[in-house]
């Protein structure tokens, strides 16, 4: 758990734990660029978002981000959303502060002991290259590493590795990810 200080003009605390910056996870010559808010949040100060940890949401941001991330099926239920939120291990939702609106999104699916994936990372595309998905990836990287989960995968799409690289994530040789079909 990263350790915390007051920073002069700042209401709030810094993050300040030297593996955050050394994992890539924050710029050292950042001067307070995220804080810790309420109940654990990351919040970034620069772009004005905080990412939560939630176990429920309103349904229709969420679709939109599954709809934008080509996730969503028309035949999907909107009545199970609340069922999948609260079923992931970790639902973590990035917050754009000024209107409390879903700008992004993941989940972690785990046993809670020793494996974790990391699924459903998107972000609205106003919101990209502003690091909202590395600070919904840190959120999500920290809670299972803090439970003594050291065992994180993903399945990344073509072309992002250059995104999960800075954050820990290599390719795993020798492994092909596999879908059931009938």
């Amino acid at each position: 758990m990263p350790s915390k200080r007051k920073e002069p003009g700042h209401a709030q605390n810094c993050i300040s734990d030297e593996s955050y910056i050394s994992e890539g996870l924050l710029n050292p010559r950042s001067n307070c660029q995220w804080q810790i808010g309420k109940e654990g949040s990351l919040i970034n100060n620069k772009d004005r978002f905080r990412v939560e940890l939630v176990k429920s949401w309103e349904k229709e941001p969420i679709i939109e981000l599954y709809k934008i991330g080509g996730w969503w099926k028309e035949n999907m239920d909107a009545n199970k959303l609340p069922e999948l939120i609260s079923g992931s291990y970790l639902f973590a939702v990035a917050i754009e502060v000024i209107n409390e609106r879903a700008v992004g999104m993941a989940r972690v699916i785990s046993d809670g002991i020793a494996d974790a994936y990391i699924q459903d990372l998107v972000v609205l595309p106003a919101w990209r290259q502003k690091g909202v998905g590395k600070m919904i990836v840190s959120k999500l990287l920290e809670h299972c590493r803090s439970r003594g989960i050291l065992w994180i995968g993903l399945i990344a799409q073509p072309g992002t590795d250059g995104f999960y690289r800075p954050l820990g994530f290599k390719q795993m040789e020798g492994y092909m990810p596999m879908l059931f079909r009938e």
